[in-house]
């Protein structure tokens, strides 16, 4: 099964998972990281990891690339997408 990642609003197979010479991580060198992890195919703390991940943007002034609840279908999607259960 080919491993999916989302970017720029699309579900891409991972080796053409590229982001661009002027996004905004490389033009700036900032950017924030968070991991949320997986167990029988559900995110564990899910809002609270969102929480984070919204006071992390608010912190560096990068604003959400897209609403939060579409975060959220998002990355279900890609766990759905990947068949992954745990992890």
């Amino acid at each position: 099964m080919p491993r999916v990642a989302y970017v720029n609003g699309r579900y891409v197979d991972h080796r053409l998972a590229f982001v661009h010479v002027e996004d905004r991580g490389y033009q700036f060198a900032d950017g924030v990281y968070e991991v949320i992890h997986l167990f029988r195919n559900r995110l564990i703390d899910e809002d609270p990891h969102l929480d984070r991940l919204d006071r992390s943007l608010r912190e560096l002034e990068i604003p959400w690339p897209m609403h939060r609840n579409a975060m959220k279908i998002a990355m279900r999607e890609v766990v759905r997408r990947n068949g992954f259960a745990t992890g």
